[in-house]
Protein backbone atom coordinates (compact mmCIF):
# COMPACT_ATOMS: atom_id res chain seq x y z
CA UNK A 1 0.00 0.00 0.00
CA UNK A 2 1.35 3.38 -1.04
CA UNK A 3 0.55 6.26 1.31
CA UNK A 4 0.26 9.91 0.27
CA UNK A 5 0.35 12.09 3.38
CA UNK A 6 1.95 15.34 2.16
CA UNK A 7 -0.86 16.41 -0.14
CA UNK A 8 -0.87 20.18 -0.79
CA UNK A 9 -4.04 22.00 0.20
CA UNK A 10 -4.61 25.73 -0.14
CA UNK A 11 -7.36 27.06 2.10
CA UNK A 12 -8.77 30.42 0.94
CA UNK A 13 -10.78 31.93 3.81
CA UNK A 14 -12.26 34.75 1.73
CA UNK A 15 -13.42 32.35 -0.98
CA UNK A 16 -14.93 30.13 1.70
CA UNK A 17 -16.98 33.01 3.12
CA UNK A 18 -18.12 33.88 -0.39
CA UNK A 19 -19.24 30.31 -1.12
CA UNK A 20 -21.21 30.28 2.14
CA UNK A 21 -22.73 33.71 1.36
CA UNK A 22 -21.53 35.10 4.67
CA UNK A 23 -21.25 38.88 4.72
CA UNK A 24 -17.61 39.98 5.27
CA UNK A 25 -17.08 41.90 8.50
CA UNK A 26 -20.09 40.39 10.23
CA UNK A 27 -19.94 38.64 13.59
CA UNK A 28 -20.68 35.34 11.83
CA UNK A 29 -17.81 35.92 9.40
CA UNK A 30 -15.46 36.64 12.30
CA UNK A 31 -16.49 33.44 14.10
CA UNK A 32 -15.97 31.36 10.96
CA UNK A 33 -12.61 33.00 10.22
CA UNK A 34 -11.45 32.24 13.77
CA UNK A 35 -12.53 28.60 13.46
CA UNK A 36 -10.86 28.23 10.07
CA UNK A 37 -7.60 29.66 11.33
CA UNK A 38 -7.71 27.20 14.24
CA UNK A 39 -8.16 24.21 11.92
CA UNK A 40 -5.76 25.41 9.19
CA UNK A 41 -2.56 24.03 10.83
CA UNK A 42 -4.03 20.54 11.33
CA UNK A 43 -5.65 19.90 7.94
CA UNK A 44 -3.86 16.83 6.58
CA UNK A 45 -5.59 15.34 3.51
CA UNK A 46 -4.28 11.84 2.87
CA UNK A 47 -4.73 8.92 0.52
CA UNK A 48 -3.60 5.33 0.13
CA UNK A 49 -3.63 3.06 -2.90
CA UNK A 50 -2.28 -0.20 -4.27
CA UNK A 51 -1.99 -1.99 -7.61
CA UNK A 52 -3.80 -5.33 -7.88
CA UNK A 53 -3.77 -7.76 -10.77
CA UNK A 54 -7.05 -9.28 -11.91
CA UNK A 55 -7.03 -12.98 -11.02
CA UNK A 56 -10.40 -14.17 -12.28
CA UNK A 57 -13.53 -12.92 -14.03
CA UNK A 58 -17.01 -14.37 -13.57
CA UNK A 59 -20.26 -13.34 -15.17
CA UNK A 60 -21.20 -11.08 -12.25
CA UNK A 61 -17.90 -10.90 -10.36
CA UNK A 62 -14.21 -10.10 -10.61
CA UNK A 63 -11.34 -11.16 -8.34
CA UNK A 64 -8.39 -8.84 -7.68
CA UNK A 65 -5.47 -9.74 -5.46
CA UNK A 66 -7.39 -12.74 -4.14
CA UNK A 67 -10.44 -10.64 -3.15
CA UNK A 68 -13.73 -11.10 -5.03
CA UNK A 69 -16.15 -8.25 -5.80
CA UNK A 70 -19.68 -8.96 -7.00
CA UNK A 71 -20.85 -6.46 -9.60
CA UNK A 72 -21.79 -6.92 -13.23
CA UNK A 73 -20.98 -3.28 -13.99
CA UNK A 74 -17.54 -3.49 -12.39
CA UNK A 75 -16.77 -6.79 -14.11
CA UNK A 76 -17.65 -5.40 -17.55
CA UNK A 77 -15.81 -2.14 -16.90
CA UNK A 78 -12.66 -4.14 -16.17
CA UNK A 79 -12.80 -6.03 -19.47
CA UNK A 80 -9.45 -5.55 -21.16
CA UNK A 81 -7.71 -4.40 -17.98
CA UNK A 82 -4.93 -6.44 -16.40
CA UNK A 83 -4.99 -4.62 -13.07
CA UNK A 84 -6.94 -2.09 -11.08
CA UNK A 85 -6.04 0.28 -8.27
CA UNK A 86 -7.99 0.31 -4.99
CA UNK A 87 -7.71 3.59 -3.10
CA UNK A 88 -9.02 5.54 -0.13
CA UNK A 89 -8.82 9.33 0.09
CA UNK A 90 -9.71 11.44 3.12
CA UNK A 91 -9.79 14.95 4.52
CA UNK A 92 -7.70 13.65 7.43
CA UNK A 93 -8.56 12.46 10.90
CA UNK A 94 -7.09 15.55 12.53
CA UNK A 95 -9.60 17.98 10.99
CA UNK A 96 -12.45 15.49 11.50
CA UNK A 97 -11.78 15.11 15.22
CA UNK A 98 -11.36 18.86 15.68
CA UNK A 99 -14.64 19.67 13.90
CA UNK A 100 -16.54 17.08 15.92
CA UNK A 101 -16.09 19.28 19.02
CA UNK A 102 -17.68 22.36 17.39
CA UNK A 103 -21.06 23.29 18.87
CA UNK A 104 -22.01 26.17 16.55
CA UNK A 105 -23.99 24.68 13.63
CA UNK A 106 -23.08 27.43 11.14
CA UNK A 107 -19.38 27.27 12.02
CA UNK A 108 -19.51 23.48 11.87
CA UNK A 109 -21.05 23.68 8.40
CA UNK A 110 -18.19 25.96 7.33
CA UNK A 111 -15.62 23.50 8.69
CA UNK A 112 -17.44 20.64 6.93
CA UNK A 113 -17.05 22.61 3.70
CA UNK A 114 -13.32 22.94 4.37
CA UNK A 115 -13.05 19.19 4.93
CA UNK A 116 -14.98 18.57 1.69
CA UNK A 117 -12.45 20.72 -0.15
CA UNK A 118 -9.58 18.84 1.49
CA UNK A 119 -11.15 15.54 0.41
CA UNK A 120 -11.39 16.71 -3.20
CA UNK A 121 -7.72 17.73 -3.06
CA UNK A 122 -6.84 14.22 -1.81
CA UNK A 123 -8.95 12.60 -4.57
CA UNK A 124 -7.31 14.61 -7.32
CA UNK A 125 -3.87 13.92 -5.91
CA UNK A 126 -4.25 10.15 -5.61
CA UNK A 127 -5.75 9.81 -9.10
CA UNK A 128 -2.91 11.87 -10.57
CA UNK A 129 -0.31 9.88 -8.62
CA UNK A 130 -1.65 6.54 -9.89
CA UNK A 131 -1.85 7.78 -13.48
CA UNK A 132 1.70 9.13 -13.43
CA UNK A 133 3.28 6.23 -11.53
CA UNK A 134 1.82 3.60 -13.87
CA UNK A 135 1.85 5.69 -17.07
CA UNK A 136 -1.89 5.25 -17.58
CA UNK A 137 -3.89 6.84 -20.36
CA UNK A 138 -7.64 7.08 -19.91
CA UNK A 139 -9.00 6.02 -16.53
CA UNK A 140 -12.29 5.91 -14.68
CA UNK A 141 -13.33 5.09 -11.12
CA UNK A 142 -16.10 3.24 -9.31
CA UNK A 143 -16.96 3.41 -5.62
CA UNK A 144 -18.83 0.80 -3.56
CA UNK A 145 -22.32 2.11 -2.88
CA UNK A 146 -22.44 4.43 -5.89
CA UNK A 147 -24.76 1.94 -7.62
CA UNK A 148 -27.07 -0.77 -6.32
CA UNK A 149 -25.14 -3.17 -8.56
CA UNK A 150 -22.05 -2.64 -6.37
CA UNK A 151 -23.35 -2.28 -2.78
CA UNK A 152 -21.65 -0.36 -0.03
CA UNK A 153 -21.06 -3.57 1.96
CA UNK A 154 -18.24 -4.37 -0.45
CA UNK A 155 -16.23 -1.62 1.17
CA UNK A 156 -15.03 -4.48 3.37
CA UNK A 157 -13.39 -6.23 0.43
CA UNK A 158 -11.80 -3.02 -0.77
CA UNK A 159 -10.35 -2.25 2.66
CA UNK A 160 -9.13 -5.85 2.86
CA UNK A 161 -7.21 -5.31 -0.39
CA UNK A 162 -5.44 -2.27 1.01
CA UNK A 163 -4.62 -3.58 4.49
CA UNK A 164 -4.24 -1.34 7.54
CA UNK A 165 -6.03 1.75 6.22
CA UNK A 166 -6.84 2.99 9.72
CA UNK A 167 -3.27 2.69 10.91
CA UNK A 168 -1.78 4.32 7.82
CA UNK A 169 -4.15 7.20 7.04
CA UNK A 170 -6.68 7.18 9.91
CA UNK A 171 -9.75 5.97 8.00
CA UNK A 172 -11.85 3.28 9.64
CA UNK A 173 -14.86 1.33 8.45
CA UNK A 174 -17.91 1.10 10.69
CA UNK A 175 -20.12 -1.98 11.02
CA UNK A 176 -22.56 -0.36 8.57
CA UNK A 177 -19.67 0.18 6.10
CA UNK A 178 -19.57 3.95 6.47
CA UNK A 179 -16.16 5.56 6.72
CA UNK A 180 -14.77 7.72 9.50
CA UNK A 181 -13.82 10.49 8.78
CA UNK A 182 -17.10 10.98 6.93
CA UNK A 183 -15.31 13.13 4.35
CA UNK A 184 -13.59 10.10 2.83
CA UNK A 185 -14.00 8.21 -0.44
CA UNK A 186 -12.97 4.71 -1.44
CA UNK A 187 -12.97 3.19 -4.88
CA UNK A 188 -11.25 1.38 -7.70
CA UNK A 189 -9.45 3.25 -10.45
CA UNK A 190 -9.05 1.32 -13.68
CA UNK A 191 -7.62 1.99 -17.15
CA UNK A 192 -10.24 2.37 -19.87
CA UNK A 193 -10.64 4.10 -23.18
CA UNK A 194 -14.39 4.42 -22.56
CA UNK A 195 -15.05 7.08 -19.94
CA UNK A 196 -17.41 5.83 -17.22
CA UNK A 197 -19.36 7.65 -14.52
CA UNK A 198 -21.81 5.87 -12.22
CA UNK A 199 -24.17 8.80 -12.86
CA UNK A 200 -24.73 7.44 -16.38
CA UNK A 201 -26.65 4.53 -14.86
CA UNK A 202 -28.55 6.51 -12.22
CA UNK A 203 -31.91 8.17 -13.11
CA UNK A 204 -32.14 10.18 -9.88
CA UNK A 205 -33.20 13.74 -10.66
CA UNK A 206 -31.85 16.86 -9.00
CA UNK A 207 -28.75 15.18 -7.61
CA UNK A 208 -26.11 17.80 -6.63
CA UNK A 209 -23.34 15.24 -7.15
CA UNK A 210 -24.27 14.40 -10.76
CA UNK A 211 -21.25 14.32 -13.05
CA UNK A 212 -22.76 12.90 -16.24
CA UNK A 213 -26.19 12.67 -17.86
CA UNK A 214 -28.27 9.57 -17.26
CA UNK A 215 -28.15 7.16 -20.21
CA UNK A 216 -31.41 5.15 -20.03
CA UNK A 217 -30.24 2.42 -22.44
CA UNK A 218 -26.68 1.97 -21.16
CA UNK A 219 -27.60 -0.84 -18.73
CA UNK A 220 -28.82 -3.13 -21.47
CA UNK A 221 -26.54 -1.91 -24.28
CA UNK A 222 -23.26 -2.29 -22.42
CA UNK A 223 -23.97 -4.53 -19.44
CA UNK A 224 -26.53 -6.88 -20.96
CA UNK A 225 -29.08 -6.56 -18.16
CA UNK A 226 -32.06 -4.37 -17.28
CA UNK A 227 -31.55 -1.70 -14.63
CA UNK A 228 -32.28 -2.76 -11.02
CA UNK A 229 -35.43 -1.56 -9.33
CA UNK A 230 -33.46 0.43 -6.74
CA UNK A 231 -30.51 2.48 -7.91
CA UNK A 232 -28.24 4.20 -5.42
CA UNK A 233 -27.15 7.81 -5.62
CA UNK A 234 -23.86 8.52 -7.44
CA UNK A 235 -22.68 10.85 -4.67
CA UNK A 236 -19.63 8.70 -4.02
CA UNK A 237 -18.04 9.45 -7.39
CA UNK A 238 -14.49 10.74 -7.43
CA UNK A 239 -13.42 14.09 -8.77
CA UNK A 240 -10.20 13.47 -10.74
Amino acid sequence: MEVLDTIPFDLDSDALLGSLRIEPGSERAAAIAEAVEAVRPIIRPKAAYDACYIDERGDESVTLGGVTFTSRVLRVNLDGAERAFPFVATCGREAHDHTATCGDLIVKFALDTVMEQALHAACRHVVQAIRETYSLGGTSTMSPGSLADWPMEQQRQLFALLGDVRGRIGVELTESCLMIPIKSISGLLFPTEIRFESCQLCPREGCPGRRAEHDPVLWERRYGKPPPADIASPEGSVDP
